[in-house]
């Protein structure tokens, strides 16, 4: 595994083998702490959107493992404005062991992994989030004993980069992937055919949905996001009203099965896509998703730069 810009560019094997080290390092790290595997390594992270979870995850992570980060704000480096990427590229490789990159074009990342010879790390774009989607395997995995193959996972939302990551994790474990999102929010049909693709191999399905109700029949996870995501402000009040009906609240768990988790990605817009009877329900699993960033972040780490 050279780079990490995608779930769809891996293997099940290779996921499987992510979280089977992700679970190994936060054992590990509640018993005594990390080994400094990465010792004297240094990871770059540039920034051109702001997160918590991300820049803390990422931080703390090779912090843990006896490495170093840096961060590096937009104010420091404008991708492809100040500098062209490949230069950007090239510089940062004479001077850190890998590169983590949060952006608003995929083909930025895609870009930064073609010029640098040191491992790139999709922290975020427009397409996807695979460095979510992996945490959030780890947390339905570890939840379900680590017996996942045939769970229902169900995304109520927009079809944006958060679902892309979690519909292809899904369907490389084997898990069954629904969304329900309002007509005009689906997930780009290239993704959807990635997803189709490797859910022939491990046996699962893929389905796509606009009834909330209906798609949350059977569930054993429901899963939300924010309904304007970073960057969509000037939609927020259109977005608002073609999303009404889309809330997780007890109604609609009370339609999965009782035993179902509900997730969220965070930040959560309280009172819209989620209540906080429901975010704060014993169902809840958003804040043990949140710390499994820092552990599944740790397996790639280890992985790209050991």
């Amino acid at each position: 595994m050279q780079d990490f810009l995608a779930i769809s560019d891996h293997s099940s094997d290779e996921i499987r083998s992510l979280l089977e080290l992700a679970v190994q390092l936060k054992k590990e790290c509640t018993q005594g702490g990390n080994k400094p595997i990465l010792k004297g390594k240094a990871l770059a992270m540039v920034f051109q959107k702001p997160s918590l979870r991300t820049r803390v995850s990422f931080e703390m992570g090779m912090q843990h493992l006896g490495g170093h980060a840096l961060y590096i704000g937009p104010q420091e480096i404008g991708l492809g404005q100040r500098e062209s990427i490949a230069d950007v590229a090239r510089v940062l490789d004479g001077y850190v062991d890998g590169i983590m990159a949060r952006v608003f074009a995929h083909r930025h990342v895609i870009e930064l992994a073609k010029w640098a010879d040191k491992p790139v790390i999709n922290g975020l774009s427009d397409y996807n989030h695979p460095c979510q989607g992996l945490a959030d395997a780890l947390t339905i995995y570890e939840h379900y004993k680590y017996k996942v193959e045939g769970l229902k996972v169900v995304f109520i939302g927009d079809g944006n980069n958060v679902a892309v990551s979690l519909m292809h994790v899904c369907a490389k474990l084997g898990m069954h992937f629904t969304i329900a999102n309002p007509p005009g929010y689906d997930i780009t049909p290239g993704a959807v055919e990635l997803g189709k693709h490797a859910a022939a191999v491990t046996g699962s399905r893929i389905e796509l949905l606009h009834d909330p109700n209906e798609a949350v029949v059977d569930a054993d996870v429901i899963y939300t996001d924010t309904w304007t995501s970073m960057g969509q402000e000037e939609e927020a009040k259109k977005r608002k009203a073609d999303f009404q009906g889309y809330q997780v609240n007890t109604a609609l768990l009370k339609k999965a099965k009782p035993t179902a988790i509900v997730m969220h990605c965070l930040p959560a817009h309280r009172g819209e896509e989620i209540t906080d009877e429901v975010a704060d329900g014993p169902q809840s699993r958003l804040f043990p998703q949140a710390h499994n960033r820092l552990h599944a972040q740790k397996a790639l780490l280890a992985t790209l730069l050991g």
